[in-house]
């Protein structure tokens, strides 16, 4: 069966930096867009930034543009979040998702498969 499991959450300080990782398992890695979603306590679960299947071309919400990084491995079906810059308001746990496709989306309902998450607390 297909698994995403995310790691590298954790808390840190504002201004401090984090890169999470998701290992995919069960599935053709390099068919799917891979993607990062967040869900703060209560809001909605929320685009952060998706990646294409080659890695040529990567796609982020405004409020991360700059400071947040997608990249992925697919010799290792592996994604990735650099996250620099970590502000109060990045605080949320962070999912990985996965969508068969070749299109980008931001609709979460548009991904085939997600992650348990990882909590990413950052203290002011």
């Amino acid at each position: 069966q297909v698994q995403l499991v995310e790691s590298g959450g954790g808390l840190v300080q504002a201004g401090g930096s984090l890169r999470l990782s998701c290992a995919a398992s069960g599935l053709t890695f390099s068919n799917y867009y891979m993607a990062w979603f967040r869900q703060a306590p209560g809001k909605a679960r929320e685009f952060v930034a998706a990646i294409s299947r080659s890695g040529g071309n990567t796609y982020y919400t405004n409020s991360v543009q700059g400071r947040f990084t997608i990249s992925r491995d697919n010799a290792k079906n592996t994604v990735y979040l650099q996250m620099n810059s970590l502000k109060p308001e990045d605080t949320a746990v962070y999912y990985c998702a996965a969508r068969n496709s070749g299109s980008y989306s931001d609709y979460p309902q548009s991904y085939n498969f997600w992650g348990q998450g990882t909590q990413v607390t950052v203290s002011s």
